[in-house]
């Protein structure tokens, strides 16, 4: 399914807040704090030409985050930034002084972060960035996860300290659980949705997202006229695009959020004009996009920078993995978990099919850009599905070792 954008607020300017929390100013804070992150480097951009030809367009890139901070998703630039920001407002309180980055392991700022819990929902990634800066800052975390999550990706999550709880239901019961817990005993919940009075931290997680985008940028001969980034709750596609609106303005390319066409909350939201909760049926293979209801602070920005919403289907995503894994004409072969090449699923669909195709002027001369969201981030699952093991594919490990065993 396609659908354009077609909201009163499209093409309006941002909100203020979130035009302050994804400008460039607070992208390169977010870049200062990655200096202090172990196994920080900018993460490949990868050029796929054979793939560009058969499509019909001029190039396809893919900014593969499949090698993010030994995390193997993207979520690794939100959840930890978050809780490292959340640790220095604190300490400043406490100290009563601005407490800069270069200060977060200080034994000062450490002791103060000793006592401190940070919680959150996850399908599998996020929850292993929370984790993960919990850890670095020596503060204590607590990981609720649905019945949907692998016993694989909660491992991968116990390894960083944290403390996990499974939850009956979906990924939204386990964001309501979460908040319910995290209320009762004072811990601070770092969730990468948002709700009516919960807006600021999604807002800072969705902030970390856009050194991603800030990298792609520079490593690209030239800006791109077309980005396809996949959603759940929305929040990498609106740091995404509302960055790329903020840094190029009418210079910024056409951007189309992809939805599972089974937990399309985003697509559904756009049809209805307004958030919606979308109904729980048959699970989707792309496990990390499984949320049935989207962030406020998400659809504040897209309704008013994405040009337009689609859906792609279960087989979609699952040849799409196959077909990175198994690159043709020089492709280079990139490991792309289940829900990693949604996006480029989404341009694969587009291309194809004419109608969509001439709405979002797809032709020879466009650029594409797309995010591979994460790695082999569960190897086991990924195996089933493509037939070979990460490293068989691409000898780079798809995520940290302790992660993997």
């Amino acid at each position: 399914m396609f659908l354009p954008n077609r909201h009163p607020d499209y093409r309006t300017a941002l909100d203020p807040r979130d035009a302050e929390a994804l400008g460039l100013d607070a992208a390169i804070e977010v870049e200062r704090h990655l200096i202090y992150r172990d196994n920080h480097a900018p993460t490949p951009l990868h050029t796929l030409g054979a793939l560009a030809g058969e499509l019909g367009v001029s190039t396809v890139h893919v900014k593969d985050e499949g090698f993010r901070l030994g995390l193997g998703s993207f979520k690794a630039l939100g959840g930890a930034y978050a809780v490292a920001c959340l640790v220095l407002e604190e300490a400043g309180r406490q100290l009563g002084r601005r407490v800069d980055v270069a200060e977060l392991r200080t034994p000062a700022v450490r002791a103060l972060a000793a006592g401190m819990t940070f919680a959150c929902a996850t399908d599998g990634n996020h929850g292993r960035s929370v984790a993960q800066g919990a850890e670095l800052v020596g503060a204590a975390s607590v990981i609720f996860v649905h019945a949907g999550v692998t016993d694989g990706r909660v491992a991968a999550i116990a390894r960083y300290g944290a403390r996990m709880i499974r939850v009956e239901g979906t990924y939204d019961d386990s964001v309501a659980e979460a908040a319910r817990v995290s209320a009762e005993n004072g811990w601070t919940v770092v969730s990468d949705t948002s709700w009516p009075g919960y807006e600021r931290i999604p807002g800072l997680v969705m902030q970390g997202y856009t050194a991603m985008v800030r990298e792609f940028l520079r490593q690209l001969p030239e800006p791109p006229t077309h980005v396809f980034v996949q959603s759940g709750v929305g929040g990498v596609a609106a740091a995404v695009a509302g960055h790329l609106a903020l840094a190029l303005g009418e210079r910024r390319p056409a951007f189309v959020v992809v939805d599972p066409a089974r937990a399309a909350c985003l697509f559904e939201t756009a049809r209805a004009g307004h958030p919606v909760r979308v109904e729980h049926g048959e699970p989707t293979v792309m496990a990390m996009l499984e949320c049935y209801e989207p962030s406020l602070v998400a659809w504040n920005v897209l309704s008013r920078v994405a040009d337009a919403f689609m859906t792609v289907d279960e087989e979609d995503a699952v040849t799409v993995m196959n077909r990175l894994a198994r690159p043709r004409g020089g492709d280079p072969a990139i490991v792309a978990g289940e829900s990693g090449g949604a996006g480029l699923a989404g341009v694969v669909r587009a291309a194809t099919d004419p109608a969509i195709r001439a709405a979002l002027r797809l032709d020879g001369t466009s650029r594409v850009v797309v995010v591979n969201t994460e790695g082999a981030t569960d190897p086991e699952r990924y195996a089933e599905l493509v037939g070979l093991r990460p490293g068989d594919v691409r000898p780079e490990p798809a995520i940290d070792a302790g992660a993997a065993a």
